[in-house]
């Protein structure tokens, strides 16, 4: 009997025991539980941080875009300097060098190629291959000893004519543009076709271009035996103008494209030919063009072989006209022989050179699909 008291009383001191443990082991939860809180509310256990090791190279990175004022020397020097990171980037990184190229083509101009470059650069600051094949690229092209000039590596855009002729190609701009629309056709084409026509017309009456497009800056307007700034011919007009409605010919555009020479009186010649000798408004000899470029597209796509991606054969072909277009896997570039300063080129070579040079690229840029 003495013994099962001793083990009630050992039990119910057990529970005593537990019974503290928890209530004391409880409260101490509690009070960590709102010291935490606390803390956080008094924000001591917010992250101050700290000031980046790079702070000073980010904010020059910033600064480039400020710059306004600088010499053409210096933003020479810069631009050359951008291009041997630029390659060195696509040797190690090609896929850092067409990101930069593509953020620039997008950028609108809100960042230049400088500040994509230096933060590039940052990362590759301890990459000792990278920064040796850039040093070796640096000292090896600076150590070519050449000097800088403004000209043009395409020889016969030095002519001093020109420069005017693209303050009068500009003055059209609107009429281009209204014409590449209504032909499906991108506007840099028919603007390759005109250069063509035009630098042809400098060669052949150099003393009548020299005295109307260099003070006054106008496009040079046909008028006897081919019509217009392009030089259509009577013949490939009319040519034109059948294609657009017959829908069995392998020149034919489309139906949406049926009705956009349609005349307004019964005689067909005398007002195709006013039409595309009006010197004030040169839209007729633009849509003409747009339709010559569009047709031969539309003749050589029947035949399986595409020319979207040479304008250089677009241009050839507009120039020998339709009986000349022959659909077949080895097109060559040619055409009329043009003489610029002391050299010959050919009609379809000055368009490509045109084409792919830039030039008036932001008056006329280059559509993602050449037809429509």
């Amino acid at each position: 009997m003495k013994k099962l008291n001793i083990d009630f009383k050992d039990k119910k001191s057990v529970l005593k025991l537990l019974y503290n443990i928890f209530l004391y082991g409880f409260a101490f939860a509690g009070v960590l539980i709102i010291g935490a809180w606390g803390v956080y509310q008094l924000g001591l256990t917010n992250n101050g941080g700290g000031v980046d090791k790079n702070n000073r190279y980010l904010a020059d990175i910033a600064q480039m875009e400020k710059e306004v004022v600088r010499s053409q020397v210096d933003m020479d020097k810069e631009m050359s300097e951008n291009y041997i990171k630029l390659a060195a980037l696509s040797k190690f990184y090609p896929k850092n060098a067409y990101l930069v190229l593509q953020g620039i083509s997008n950028s609108n101009g809100n960042v230049n190629l400088t500040q994509m470059l230096a933060a590039t650069e940052l990362a590759l600051k301890d990459n000792k291959e990278y920064q040796d094949f850039l040093t070796k690229t640096q000292h090896l092209i600076g150590g070519v000893n050449v000097k800088a000039n403004q000209a043009n590596a395409i020889e016969w855009m030095n002519i001093p004519e020109w420069e005017a002729l693209k303050v009068a190609i500009i003055k059209d701009k609107h009429l281009i543009d209204s014409a590449a629309r209504v032909t499906g056709v991108e506007s840099r084409l028919i603007v390759g076709c005109l250069i063509g026509e035009q630098i042809r017309l400098f060669n052949s009456k150099r003393e009548m271009y020299k005295k109307y497009l260099g003070p006054v800056k106008v496009l040079s307007v046909q008028s006897q035996f081919s019509f217009g700034v392009n030089g259509i011919k009577d013949f490939t007009a009319d040519w034109v103008e059948r294609n657009l409605k017959n829908d069995t010919s392998v020149f034919y555009m489309g139906k949406q494209y049926e009705h956009i020479l349609d005349f307004r009186t019964s005689d067909h010649q005398t007002e195709r030919i006013n039409r595309l000798v009006d010197y004030q408004n040169h839209y007729y000899s633009y849509v003409y063009t747009g339709c010559i470029l569009h047709q031969t597209k539309k003749q050589w796509d029947r035949a399986k072989y595409d020319l979207s991606n040479r304008p250089d054969i677009l241009f050839t072909l507009f120039n020998v006209g339709f009986p000349q277009s022959n659909p077949g896997p080895n097109p060559e570039c040619g055409g009329s022989h043009i003489n610029v300063g002391d050299k010959v080129y050919t009609f379809g070579a000055i368009g490509f050179d045109f084409y792919y040079s830039g030039e008036l690229a932001k008056e006329f840029p280059y559509w993602e699909k050449r037809f429509i």
